[in-house]
């Protein structure tokens, strides 16, 4: 397998988080790469985060999400972040980061995570209309379909086995 770089700014450029992944392949619903416990992240130039729990990510073609799925014993199980789509290349994988997540926990709990910074973050970076129109309707989709469509109910779990 090989690695993959995994590299979110933000809409100023900004490096956000970062991470070394394992491809894992492609299917229908985008790029799947993996991490086993263990692996690290990092936030721009913060201290670096060693992550307790496998996950793997989905990195779709032309859509304006990404999702992590974590492995036991991580409280949330899924973590959906709002992005400009995936820029592809060989080796690295880049996105800008919207502000708004989908977070789905274990017990079935769905919510919005980081509404405000959202709001902020149109201002202090002008994002325009259609960034934000765009955002808030897949971000709209995302509450529903993590609870309701694949790959967010059995998909992942098939890609999860293989970083275990």
């Amino acid at each position: 397998m090989r690695d993959v770089r995994v590299v979110y700014r933000k809409f100023d450029e900004k490096l956000h988080w970062h991470q070394w992944m394992r491809y894992l392949g492609e299917d229908e619903y985008g790029v799947w790469l993996g991490a086993p416990a263990g692996s690290v992240s990092q936030r721009g130039d913060e201290p670096v985060v060693t992550q307790e729990q496998a996950h793997v990510q989905l990195f779709p073609r032309d859509k304006w999400f990404t999702a992590i799925f974590n492995d036991e014993p991580r409280y949330t199980e899924i973590y959906a972040d709002i992005t400009t789509p995936v820029e592809f290349s060989e080796d690295v994988l880049t996105m800008i980061d919207l502000d708004l997540d989908v977070i789905k926990r274990r017990d079935g709990t769905v919510f919005i995570d980081d509404e405000d910074e959202f709001a902020e973050h149109q201002v202090k970076y002008g994002y325009p209309p259609d960034v934000i129109a765009t955002a808030r309707q897949t971000c709209d989709w995302l509450v529903q379909a993590v609870a309701t469509e694949e790959p967010f109910l059995t998909v992942y779990k098939t890609h999860l086995d293989k970083i275990r």
